[in-house]
């Protein structure tokens, strides 16, 4: 029997089916629920209506689905998140769980170091928020912020042109004054929350194969200096126009850019020599050791 896992965050919405042996990544939707809410001061009606399609249009490949939220469903003042709540319920038939900061970050960590020895920090991008934690045959240290790639979007709206007039550091710098970070170093981090190996394979930037750890849902890495310098080269000269035209959801690329920046204040912060992009969100956690949105 199919298993469901539904990831909703302040963007993009991560699909993952279980077959009782291997976790399979299906094609997500990329909702702007944190933007447009910005815009509107409430969820955005099109956004509820386009969400809960996608999890109806889900029961053709499984009835037994489980929904998460998180980012921006934390910050839904009672009576919205309430009405939210009831309204999905009514129309899907099943619950939508509200993740904390806390939780997601364990869960995630648990499917990222699966198969890691060493000492690494793995990061946790979101439209609304970032989590990151440092673990070595456990997590050591976790550090929390209420700020994601939306935010910077907002600051630094040419991001999303084909090519950026504001330059990295300006970025870095503007994340790095509100994002708390980790006192513990480590030499390898982990992209996790889903999209950074999507990112790096139709990006444009160099990558190579994962050498540090064998894990099929973490192939590819590259050293700290070529994530420098491809990150450079995907803010001057990697058209994001001619990306969005040969992939299918041009979307999700909107923010790829205030991401690669948060990815790389943090590297430098741990002292990180290399990169692991991942796809890997919270469905092997949630599949492992359960979780009750608490």
């Amino acid at each position: 029997m199919n298993k469901i896992i539904v990831e909703v965050g302040s963007t993009c919405t991560k699909v993952d089916k279980f077959d009782g042996k291997i976790i399979e990544k299906l094609e997500g939707k990329t909702i702007q629920f944190k933007k447009h809410y910005n815009e509107d001061k409430k969820l955005r009606e099109s956004d509820i209506v386009e969400l809960i399609s996608s999890i109806n249009d889900l029961k053709s490949i499984s009835q037994e689905i489980y929904v998460c939220g998180t980012s921006i469903f934390r910050t839904l003042n009672y009576i919205e998140r309430e009405e939210f709540l009831n309204r999905f319920k009514d129309e899907t038939g099943y619950e939508f769980n509200i993740i904390s900061q806390e939780k997601e970050n364990e869960l995630t960590v648990f499917g990222t170091t699966r198969f890691v020895k060493d000492k690494v920090c793995v990061f946790i991008g979101g439209g609304g928020s970032t989590e990151i934690a440092i673990y070595d045959n456990g997590i050591k240290e976790s550090v929390n912020t209420k700020i994601g790639v939306i935010d910077v979007m907002q600051k630094f709206p040419d991001l999303a042109e084909n090519f950026a007039t504001t330059n990295l550091e300006t970025v870095k710098n503007y994340i790095k004054e509100k994002l708390n970070l980790p006192k513990e170093k480590a030499d390898i981090l982990i992209l996790a929350g889903g999209g950074h190996e999507k990112f790096a394979r139709y990006s444009g930037i160099k990558y190579e194969k994962n050498t540090l750890y064998e894990d099929n849902a973490s192939p590819i890495m590259m050293d700290i200096e070529t994530r420098k310098s491809e990150t450079e080269r995907y803010y001057k000269a990697i058209s994001l126009d001619e990306i969005k035209a040969r992939v299918s959801d041009p979307d999700w690329w909107y923010a790829t850019r205030a991401m690669s920046a948060f990815a790389l204040v943090v590297a430098e912060e741990i002292g990180a020599k290399y990169i692991v992009p991942t796809d890997i969100a919270m469905a092997y956690g949630i599949l492992n050791k359960g979780v009750n949105g608490k």
